[in-house]
């Protein structure tokens, strides 16, 4: 289907004007909605809706940026751990907004400060949304709308994957494939940060393949090769001064999980946050017997709901001052909300290198 087809077919009821009332905000938002599961560029709608009244308890938001993540599209697809809580659902879980008035009940926000969903699920591309008080969790207003808007999803998979699964002090070695994905970049620059070493195994053939090396290196990757080199002779030459990797990230399953697997030391962590393949995952029989290493499996949406909110806002803070300090970076490429049916088709291309936000 050609880029004008899918945006016909999305934009079928054209963008509208907001009209505004006497206290000042927007009655109606643009949304992009599902009514039921399935292709994303058949099910997906841009559609006008009306907003409901303000409660006390409410607040309004009007959203400023929000990412594109492959979960967002598994969701609406139906296959994904989460699902809608009813139906027409807003697409996407991660976002930033500003509020734009409060209920007479609100306590702990206030109108102009940015905020972000305490919950995956919120439905983040709209212009405008009405939400309870305690969907919501401020965030600092001093980082660029982009980088706030992916605090919560991509950074904080790559913190706790660092920080929940393995006793990693400097020195230590970590190892993973993915390394250019959003969370893979993040913990390269985190590991650093605690001068933790990382092997980092990307999938071959690229047509960037010299551009990725570089700049994986650049943002603080050890040792930084192909999946292809991983498994020569030459490779054991390269790592033979480094220790036994205590920790293993798997983002992409299949034959990934073995190149992952063949670092490991004893009593190591083998950690799946990501399918990125669709194949099961591969894993040799003798790291299992010899190095008696653990394979287990990591979902962000799963720790948040245990973690308290106060352990959230701690995290957020922490990362959003490296942002400000430039010592985390993520590669962002941004796109208007209302070409989203221009933009999905991008969305899955392989070795994409750069994250879509959404700008409203």
């Amino acid at each position: 289907m050609k880029h004008s087809q899918i945006a016909k077919s999305l934009l079928n009821n054209g963008t509208k004007m907001f009209h505004v009332t006497n206290r000042g905000y927007a009655k109606e938002s643009l949304v992009a909605q599902y009514k039921q599961y399935g292709n994303v560029r058949d099910v997906l709608k841009m559609e006008t809706v009306q907003l409901s009244d303000l409660q006390p308890n409410q607040v309004l938001v009007k959203m400023l940026a929000a990412p594109v993540n492959p979960a967002d599209l598994n969701m609406i697809q139906g296959n994904y751990g989460k699902k809608a809580e009813s139906f027409p659902a807003v697409g996407g879980n991660e976002g930033v907004g500003v509020i734009e008035e409060v209920g007479s009940a609100v306590t702990n926000l206030k109108v102009n400060q940015r905020v972000i969903p305490a919950k995956s699920g919120f439905g983040t591309w709209r212009t405008y949304a009405v939400a309870s008080e305690s969907d919501l969790i401020q965030v600092p207003d001093d980082i660029p709308v982009e980088f706030s808007s992916v605090l919560s999803v991509n950074p904080m998979t790559a913190y706790r994957l660092l920080n929940d699964f393995a006793d990693l002090k400097e020195g230590d070695v970590v190892v993973q494939n993915a390394p250019n994905s959003a969370v893979g970049l993040c913990v390269i620059q985190l590991a650093k940060q605690r001068g933790i070493r990382t092997i980092n195994i990307l999938r071959s053939p690229r047509p960037d393949q010299d551009t990725a090396i570089e700049r994986l290196k650049e943002l603080g990757g050890t040792i930084v090769v192909t999946d292809q080199y991983a498994s020569s002779a030459n490779m054991r030459e390269l790592v033979s001064d480094l220790p036994k990797a205590k920790l293993g990230l798997n983002a992409t399953g299949g034959e990934g999980g073995r190149a992952v697997a063949r670092f490991l030391g004893e009593d190591a962590q083998f950690v799946t946050y990501g399918g990125m393949s669709r194949q099961p995952i591969t894993l040799p029989t003798s790291p299992f017997i010899f190095n008696n290493i653990t394979a287990r499996g990591f979902w962000l949406t799963k720790w948040s709901e245990k973690a308290n909110v106060e352990e959230r806002k701690k995290l957020l803070h922490e990362l959003s001052n490296m942002f400000r300090d430039k010592k985390l970076v993520m590669l962002i490429k941004n796109e208007r909300f209302s070409e989203l049916p221009y933009v999905l088709p991008t969305i899955e291309e392989p070795f994409r290198e750069k994250k879509v936000v959404l700008k409203f």
